[in-house]
């Protein structure tokens, strides 16, 4: 996809950008060679492949895609079936998951919302049951065992988390439990901001490949924020810098929601000047001079800033 193709408003319908189409294959034939497709978003390995892809690439087997939801607050999606794997992204309450293998206790396969491909233990994944109509809003949410503040807290949920619920009173009753109108709200209403979203994480902990579960990185945060403004966009940062808004022309002025990309790394910006992102330098979400940020990878990159994008409004 041309990334002046990716463009879209905010506040309307829920929109995927740069996410791989995957028509169900229910017969097919390869005319050619495999082609190369990016592990990222593909779920594709040696010995077996997504039956929706049988059309583009060679395996020795295919397994057809079983849907599941994640059932705790959140959980690492990881390169390799091991705890001690590197965490690559992360899944929230309620997330659907597209099961391709599951072997020795772990679930192989892909996020819903992002199509992101790893491995999570094949324990933390429920049946896929109501459709979530109600999403955490604030940063993260209490659930109650009854609709009082003074009744037992049973979870913490993170912003992102989705749920299916009817009101009752001030409250909103899930399958599990109560959780405050306050800290949630109907998927449907898609918010505004982007960048207010964002600043709601403001301190949270720097967490290589979290998406707000105990800690966020520069695009978890980015995706989650634009996700509650009803856009849904790539994980990783070279992906939403393809797919994300078109280019600032060079020596325009910088504005609220615009993204900087630099090497390995993106934040939004709040304001002309002030940059808003989780990043490792100071291990938290921050708000901080753009120009600091550009000085301090100056001597280490000959062209700190990379891309500056807009979605226009």
């Amino acid at each position: 996809m041309q990334a002046s193709q990716a463009s879209s408003r905010l506040g309307q319908s829920r929109t995927s950008i740069g996410t791989p189409a995957a028509p169900r294959a229910e017969r097919f034939r390869l005319t050619g060679p495999s082609v190369r497709l990016d592990p990222r978003i593909y779920a594709v390995r040696k010995d077996i492949a997504d039956i929706a892809l049988a059309d583009r690439v060679f395996a020795p087997h295919y397994a057809e895609a079983e849907q599941a939801r994640v059932a705790v607050p959140s959980v690492a999606l990881r390169e390799g079936p091991s705890d001690d794997a590197r965490a690559v992204s992360q899944l929230l309450f309620g997330e659907g998951f597209a099961v391709i293998d599951s072997e020795g206790g772990w679930a192989w396969g892909y996020g819903l919302h992002d199509h992101y491909v790893g491995y999570l233990p094949a324990a933390v994944l429920g049946d896929m049951g109501a459709e979530p109509d109600h999403v955490v809003r604030a940063a993260s949410a209490l659930v109650f065992a009854d609709a009082d503040i003074k009744s037992p807290v049973v979870a913490t949920l993170p912003m992102g988390s989705r749920f299916a619920a009817t009101a009752e009173g001030a409250f909103l009753r899930a399958e599990n439990g109560f959780i405050h109108s306050r800290h949630a709200g109907a998927v449907a209403a898609a918010e505004q901001d982007v960048v207010a979203v964002a600043e709601r994480l403001l301190g949270q902990p720097y967490r290589w490949g979290g998406r707000g579960g105990d800690g966020v990185d520069c695009s978890g945060l980015v995706q989650t924020a634009f996700a509650l403004c009803g856009l849904a966009v790539p994980r990783d940062t070279d992906q939403q810098a393809e797919a994300i808004g078109e280019e600032i022309a060079d020596g325009a002025a910088l504005r609220r929601g615009d993204l900087i990309f630099f090497p390995g790394h993106v934040g939004l910006m709040a304001d002309g000047e002030t940059l808003v992102h989780a990043n490792a330098h100071w291990m938290a979400v921050v708000r901080e001079p753009l120009a600091d940020v550009v000085a301090r990878l100056q001597p280490e990159h000959e062209k700190p800033v990379l891309s500056r994008r807009r979605v226009l409004p």
